[in-house]
């Protein structure tokens, strides 16, 4: 995985606060959700390394599920994977629009 690309999903999913707790229940570094983490075998959600491994082998698997599209798996993780699946686009959500592009001027501005 991309080292530059998780950093940037990390900056904008918590600012690079592993105790970060969102208005909708995600938590941590990658700001996971509950049911998320353990799908992805996460005992301690809090636990950066933890929470890392798990955001980033839930990425992995939505980067297989959009056939490595960036942009749709990056969506899917701030909006879920069914309703980009249902949409196979970038949901009409501001926050989801949002987030898509703040990773990507992240993740150009890590790159080496």
């Amino acid at each position: 995985m991309d080292f530059a690309l998780i950093k940037a999903m990390i900056r904008a999913e918590s600012g690079f606060n592993p105790s970060a707790v969102s208005r909708r229940g995600a938590k941590g570094l990658m700001q996971l959700m509950p049911d998320t983490a353990l799908r992805m075998n996460v005992s301690n959600i809090f636990n950066p390394r933890e929470n890392i491994e798990g955001g980033v082998r839930y990425f992995k698997y939505l980067l297989s599920l959009f056939n490595n599209d960036l942009r749709l798996s990056l969506a899917a993780y701030n909006a879920g994977e069914n309703v980009v699946g249902e949409l196979r686009s970038i949901p009409p959500y501001r926050e989801t629009i949002d987030y898509v592009k703040k990773v990507m001027s992240y993740y150009q501005s890590y790159k080496p």
